[in-house]
């Protein structure tokens, strides 16, 4: 699996542009994929704030992950356009069936694909060597452009996650 996604984002936004990272419960389909795609570049063109437009962008990752991004040294993004992007989300939601909310579900990069764990069930996984500190976490809580290049994939013992579990270490 190919995890070289940053050359993909627009080099013309700052650093500290808002990102907002919407993990889907399963992969798009490929038709679905270019469908989605168009329907992120059609709302990002639209996207408003107080009737200017917002230098945004957003991205289709993995085939599971949506990425908005918003430039806020062009333009502040504000509390309408917070929520029109959520109603965008919730609305691809219903149109995929799909689910981007659920923060209680975890992805990892596993024998070269993403691989969603329920948190519920992280200290197993954790026990039972399916994970260990090395495997390669999605953190979805990235605020930045910046943190979205060098903070999203990362190793578990890089992550909150690292404050949650403890994996097995044999005795010798």
């Amino acid at each position: 699996m190919n995890l070289d996604y940053k050359y993909l984002l627009d080099g013309n936004f700052h650093s500290t542009s808002r990102v907002w990272v919407y993990q889907s419960n399963r992969l798009f389909s490929m038709g679905e994929s270019l469908e989605l795609e168009e329907r992120l570049k059609e709302f990002t063109a639209g996207w408003q704030s107080h009737g200017a437009a917002i230098k945004g962008a957003a991205y289709l990752f993995f085939g599971q992950f949506i990425v908005l991004m918003a430039d806020e040294t062009a333009t502040g993004v504000s509390g309408c356009s917070t929520d029109s992007s959520v109603r965008f989300i919730k609305e691809t939601e219903q149109r995929f069936g799909v689910s981007l909310f659920d923060r209680t579900t975890l992805a990892f990069v596993l024998k070269d694909k993403v691989e969603l764990l329920p948190l519920s069930q992280l200290s197993y996984a954790a026990e039972n060597g399916f994970i260990n500190n090395e495997t390669l976490y999605f953190n979805n809580l990235v605020q930045t452009k910046e943190e979205l290049e060098n903070d999203w994939i990362i190793p578990v013992k890089n992550s909150w996650l690292s404050k949650r579990i403890s994996f097995f270490r044999p005795v010798l």
